[in-house]
C-alpha cells in the first residue's frame, strides 16, 4: 500500500467512526471496472459517435429496455431484442448480445477497492453494495462474484427497484441496520447519489479510485489504501 503498511499492523479498533457505521458501494464504476469504458471502446471500434450508445440507454428512461432489465420484468431474450429495436431507431450499428457480453467479460473487481473494503469491515463498519444489475442466462448476478467481500447485496434485478428510486437504498440501510445518517454510498452516477443524500447519507462520488479512496479515508479516518 501506500502508506507501507500492512492490515495486521493497525488496531483497527482505534478508528471506529463516532458517526458511520456502514459504507454502500455501488458495483459497476466503483468496486467493478466501470461499463462506460467498455461503452466508449465499443464505440471507437464501431466508429460511432462518443456517448451515443448511453445517449441510447439512458435516453430509454425508466420503461426503456435497459430499465426493465435492471428491475428483472424481462427475459434475457426479450432484453435482447428490445435493446437492438432501440440501437436500431437511433441509427446505430451496435449488437446488442454482443454488446453486453462485452459488457459482462469487462466486469473486472479493482483489487484495490477490494483491499479497501476488508479494512472498513475490519474497523468495525458494515458493508453493502447496492447495484443495478441484471441476470444471466444461467441466472446468475454481479453480485455473486463479490457476496462475500460485504454483509448486504441489495440488486435491482433481484429486489425489483432500481436506483435512483430510494426504496433500493431503505432496503439496504433496514438490512444493515443503520439509519441514513450512519452511512457512506459511493456511486459513479450523479443522480444515483442525488436521491441517496435526500435521504440523509453521506455520498462520495467515484470519478477515479485514488479520489474516491482518499476522499472515503478523510471521511472515515481510517487508512484505506
Amino acid at each position: 500500500t501506500s502508506s507501507g503498511s500492512s492490515p495486521r499492523e493497525i488496531d483497527w479498533s482505534e478508528y471506529r467512526h463516532p458517526m458511520f457505521r456502514a459504507v454502500l458501494f455501488d458495483l459497476g464504476g466503483v468496486v467493478f471496472d466501470s461499463p462506460f469504458e467498455t461503452l466508449a471502446q465499443y464505440e471507437a471500434e464501431r466508429a460511432l459517435a462518443p456517448g451515443s450508445l448511453n445517449a441510447v440507454i439512458a435516453g430509454s428512461g425508466p420503461d426503456g429496455a435497459w430499465g426493465r432489465n435492471e428491475r428483472g420484468e424481462v427475459t434475457r431474450r426479450d432484453f435482447l431484442v428490445a435493446l437492438q429495436r432501440e440501437l436500431d431507431a437511433a441509427g446505430l450499428d451496435a449488437d446488442a448480445a454482443d454488446l453486453m457480453t462485452r459488457i459482462r467479460s469487462d466486469l473486472r473487481p479493482r483489487p484495490r477497492m477490494i483491499r479497501a473494503i476488508g479494512r472498513i469491515r475490519r474497523a468495525g463498519l458494515r458493508t453493502a453494495a447496492v447495484t443495478n444489475n441484471w441476470r444471466d442466462d444461467d441466472g446468475a448476478t454481479s453480485g455473486d462474484r463479490l457476496a462475500d467481500h460485504f454483509d448486504v447485496v441489495i440488486e435491482s434485478a433481484v429486489v425489483g427497484i432500481n436506483k435512483p428510486n430510494p426504496r433500493i437504498y431503505t432496503l439496504a440501510l433496514t438490512a444493515l441496520e443503520v439509519e441514513p445518517e450512519e452511512a457512506v454510498f459511493l456511486d459513479d452516477i450523479g443522480r444515483n447519489l442525488k436521491s441517496a443524500a435526500a435521504l440523509g447519507m453521506a455520498t462520495i462520488k467515484v470519478v477515479s479510485v485514488d479520489r474516491a479512496l482518499a476522499d472515503l479515508s478523510d471521511l472515515l479516518g481510517i487508512p484505506l489504501d
